[in-house]
């Protein structure tokens, strides 16, 4: 084997001991315009691409002395590492990171990968070298599925550079350009998808303009492996809490709140009274999240708080916290081995990003909902008084997270009740009053987009509910409005909805 590498590879190449040449030499012409071009040249290309034993190409390349190339090892200018560095990055110094020659040597490779190999993940460096090894070093002794394979993840490798370049370029205000590469890395294979029969992966968006954070970049603490339903559930749960500006704590079940509570508390105690005043029964299972650092307190109360509804030992599938203390991570491990916790970044909730969803033949994309509105209109003749305020923001802030047609009854900042996935605004009312019990005496209810008719706030009031949020804009809001006023309830508008499907 003959070794041929350009600039800093050779340097590095020949100081640990190893023969080899300059690409210069095989080209005959010296690096140009700053080494930007280098083996774009006949003498590199036509070694990769010439293809054995066809004879117009033997032919070729013996009359103008062009030596094949065997294998291709390469890795790229850093341009995501560059332009995600920080601010400051200037765009000529971003043009600099674009690699040029890289990416052609890596197709033309790939393209002949029957008679040459493309290698560009080290982590495939000890299986070729094996299998060249029990070649007894004679590269057509690699067979075509490691080839093949190779091939694949070298235009994969090109694509997804290409596609940061692209996001990196595209205009701020053209989020759905007419053609769109997505680039994502697989983080892991889940233990199976939305049901067993299924198969399902977890991967990361790399983005250059919006930093890995949340489920995205989730780290295992402990537990048994992932399930697709796990790791969906676990991002609906954490999106609430990062919502909520004071510390908070959700319980999801199946994408929706069963339990929630937020306030200037201890965790231990926000999930105490989460537990206590939402729904128990259906948190047994559930996912549990919270927007601050795992404490002890929280570790004992999710190991040693019964349930109200059972008094046994709660059981959930998994915890996800933003950070840790190292003590309470190992009391909550003894907890049970196979509860998984989970640990993410917060980041920024509120920044601007795109959504994608997949149906059937292609995809949905959309700006994501990052909104929480905090200021509403009274349109009622009784206005809320502070408190009931606040609760109208923690269900406004709640309900967004709810699956529409949603409706959800709030009191001193801890969900009491919830209707969701209805197809008809009043059933969810119905449902979330019957789930709350005596709670909803008191309560506030938010729901997600307008109130069509008068019988929710019919049926609302009828539970106890002081005080109701919803978006406003409908043709009979005058009823709505009249109907607040004869039932003594305060009745508020938003002028955004927040539908969830």
């Amino acid at each position: 084997w003959e070794l041929v590498a350009t600039g800093n590879t050779r340097r590095a190449v020949a100081e640990a001991g190893v023969p080899v040449r300059e690409v210069a030499d095989l080209t005959g012409s010296p690096e140009m315009l700053g080494g930007r071009v280098k083996t774009l040249h006949p003498m590199v290309h036509g070694g990769l691409l010439y293809r054995r034993g066809h004879d117009g190409d033997e032919e070729e390349v013996a009359r103008h002395g062009i030596p094949a190339i065997d294998l291709v090892a390469c890795n790229l200018y850093p341009f995501v590492a560059t332009v995600t560095a920080g601010e400051g990055v200037s765009l000529q110094e971003a043009l600099e990171q674009i690699d040029i020659g890289g990416p052609t040597m890596i197709r033309a490779a790939a393209k002949n990968h029957p008679h040459v190999i493309p290698i560009v993940d080290p982590r495939d460096y000890d299986e070729v070298l094996q299998a060249l090894r029990q070649a007894g070093g004679d590269p057509s002794g690699v067979g075509a599925p490691l080839r093949s394979r190779l091939a694949a993840g070298a235009f994969a490798h090109t694509a997804h550079y290409d596609a940061a370049i692209a996001e990196y370029l595209r205009p701020g205000d053209r989020p759905f350009p007419e053609r769109l590469t997505v680039p994502l890395t697989l983080v892991e294979e889940l233990r199976y998808g939305e049901n067993p029969h299924q198969r399902g992966a977890l991967y990361r968006l790399d983005s250059v303009r919006v930093p890995a954070e949340g489920t995205g970049a989730l780290e295992q603490l402990h537990g048994k492996g992932l399930s697709w339903v796990n790791v969906l559930d676990a991002d609906e749960a954490f999106q609430l809490v990062c919502d909520a500006p004071e510390p908070a704590v959700a319980i999801i079940k199946h994408t929706n709140p069963c339990c929630f509570a937020t306030g200037e508390a201890p965790l231990a105690d926000l999930y105490e009274r989460a537990l206590s005043e939402g729904d128990p029964v259906s948190a047994y299972g559930g996912i549990v999240a919270v927007n601050r650092p795992l404490d002890m307190e929280l570790a004992r109360a999710l190991r040693e708080f019964p349930s109200p509804a059972t008094g046994g030992r709660m059981f959930f599938e998994i915890v996800i916290v933003p950070g840790y203390d190292p003590e309470a991570l190992e009391h909550l491990r003894k907890k049970s081995r196979d509860l998984r916790i989970l640990r993410a970044p917060v980041g920024d909730p509120a920044r601007p990003r795109t959504e994608l969803r997949a149906v059937r033949g292609g995809a949905l994309l959309q700006e994501s909902d990052v909104a929480v509105e905090r200021d509403f209109t009274v349109v009622s003749e009784r206005r809320p008084s502070a408190s009931e305020l606040h609760d109208l923001r923690v269900g406004w802030m709640v309900c967004k997270h709810v699956k529409s047609n949603a409706v959800v009854l709030v009191r001193d900042g801890v969900l009491v009740g919830m209707g969701a996935g209805q197809p008809n605004r009043v059933g969810s009312a119905r449902l979330a009053g019957e789930g709350a019990g005596e709670r909803s005496r008191g309560a506030v209810a938010a729901t997600d987009a307008l109130i069509p008719f008068p019988d929710t706030v019919e049926v609302c009031a009828s539970f106890g509910v002081s005080a109701v949020l919803h978006t406003g804009g409908s043709i009979r809001d005058q009823e709505s409005v009249e109907a607040a006023d004869r039932l003594g309830v305060s009745l508020l508008t938003t002028g955004v909805r927040h539908i969830r499907h």
